[in-house]
């Protein structure tokens, strides 16, 4: 089968550095961008039958590549449609989270505001329960589209159909669950309050996060009794360079790319980080960012 005919636009030995938010990473075998949902469960289909590793790429937040790349099929979902009736949103998975925020604030619609300044997508932040604040993405959805690559059908999750928990839903434990659109249902609000809050959420993002270099955001799960961040702080690792990556001295949750750093760099700090905290607080820390070609 030739992929390059059923699949027009396909390319082939791509840098997945430039589609992430680390800028960190090799090259994808072949590289597709989908601009419809049609297409996205074409590609997935395919990759299925030839037996080809595939990953489904949003907006390339909290992911870190490996310096080898990833020797399959990466899926870009760009199809980022969106509707709006009354407090319910309908929108595509490649949907920018920022977009989003965007248009619900136009129509003064509240409850995602806690995501002002997120990288990434509405597929993305579904899979992960993205969230802040004391809030996260399960308290807007419900009904999520989804194609299942083991049916070869396209099925709709109810809300208690995710099994959302902390930055967990099932489709992060079911990778056979591909995310193709979602249905929201958000509160009416002021659209002044609403903006108000948006932007207190985004100034302390630029007050507390190292925004200013490239980085995939947190890198772990905030533990129950005390934040990522600080526990790796108390072990005096702020600042900690490897390479070209380094624990940022904002904030100790994010490691940064600060010269050009390599997945090896980064993986030694997370290693690092764990094994301080592991050592001097027994908790085990776990990762919020995804893994890709290790």
């Amino acid at each position: 089968m030739n992929l390059k005919k059923e699949l027009p636009g396909i390319k082939e030995n791509v840098s997945l550095a430039d589609y992430t938010t680390f800028r960190i990473g090799g090259e994808a075998r072949y590289f597709y961008t989908a601009k419809d949902k049609e297409k996205a469960v074409k590609a997935l289909l395919l990759a299925k039958e030839l037996n080809l590793p595939f990953f489904v790429l949003g907006g390339g937040s909290n992911i870190l590549i490996a310096d080898d790349g990833f020797k399959g099929l990466v899926v870009s979902f760009q199809f980022s449609d969106i509707d709006f009736k009354d407090n319910k949103i309908f929108c595509g998975a490649g949907l920018s989270l920022a977009l989003l925020l965007s248009e619900a604030a136009k129509k003064g619609l509240s409850g995602l505001e806690w995501g002002a300044g997120i990288p990434g997508t509405v597929g993305g932040a579904i899979r992960g329960n993205s969230g802040a604040f004391g809030d996260s993405m399960v308290s807007a959805i419900n009904k999520v589209e989804v194609f299942n690559l083991a049916s070869k059908k396209t099925e709709n999750y109810s809300q208690e159909d995710c099994s959302f928990d902390y930055r967990e839903s099932v489709f992060k434990r079911r990778p056979e669950l591909v995310i193709l659109s979602a249905e929201l249902e958000l509160k009416k609000g002021d659209k002044k309050e609403i903006k108000e809050k948006m932007k207190e959420c985004m100034d302390y993002r630029q007050e507390t996060q190292p925004l200013g270099f490239p980085s995939a955001g947190s890198i772990f799960k905030n533990p129950p009794d005390m934040p990522a961040g600080q526990l790796i702080e108390k072990c005096g690792l702020k600042g900690k360079k490897i390479g070209g990556a380094q624990i940022s001295e904002k904030h100790a949750n994010f490691i940064v790319n600060v010269n050009q750093a390599k997945a090896a760099d980064v993986i030694h700090l997370i290693e690092l980080a764990k094994q301080e905290v592991m050592d001097r607080f027994n908790v085990n820390l776990e990762e919020e960012i995804q893994y890709l070609g290790f």
